[in-house]
């Protein structure tokens, strides 16, 4: 049996809008559990346990398969992260053409390591195994935004790009 848990300390909206998502969902639980937690993490920002049980008992689940998805995927995050996640691509395409180099720079910068995020909580580092566009390699992600052809010496330009979004 799960222990107890709380949704208290997350916005009732948002967990409304979970609700809803989820009261529309058209498949079997089971195959719909990506898209629940791909959703899930767009309202929330990463996948807190407390969620995590909430999906599991929406969806009629074990929690030990929710939480098997989540942490299985490098997409999921389990652990806050800032508003900019930055995903630099270590497939073999770009590894080769230098993506090692690009992810230290951006360490420098930024001051933290894999996994990590700055104490502003703006960025947050991860590196990626593939995404799938290696004639750009190498690539860093963004969020959503995709930057190709990317060297050491464009990292100082890529943060700079988003610190003066956030003083727009």
């Amino acid at each position: 049996m799960l222990k107890e848990f709380t949704l208290e300390k997350f916005d009732a909206a948002k967990i409304a809008k979970l609700d809803d998502y989820i009261a529309n969902l058209e498949g079997d639980s089971s195959e719909e559990l990506i898209h629940v937690l791909h959703y899930s993490q767009r309202l929330f920002t990463f996948l807190p346990k407390e969620i995590q049980l909430y999906v599991a008992r929406a969806l009629d689940l074990p929690a030990s398969k929710v939480f098997g998805v989540a942490s299985f995927y490098s997409y999921f995050n389990l652990n806050p992260v800032g508003k900019y996640t930055i995903n630099i691509c270590m497939g073999t395409a770009c590894f080769v053409r230098g993506a090692e180099k690009v992810l230290d720079e951006f360490k420098v910068q930024l001051d933290i390591d894999e996994g990590e995020t700055t104490v502003d909580k703006m960025f947050t580092l991860k590196n990626v195994r593939c995404v799938g566009a290696c004639g750009l390699a190498p690539v860093v992600m963004i969020n959503e935004k995709v930057y190709g052809h990317i060297g050491p010496d464009d990292v100082s330009g890529i943060i700079e790009e988003y610190r003066n979004k956030e003083e727009e």
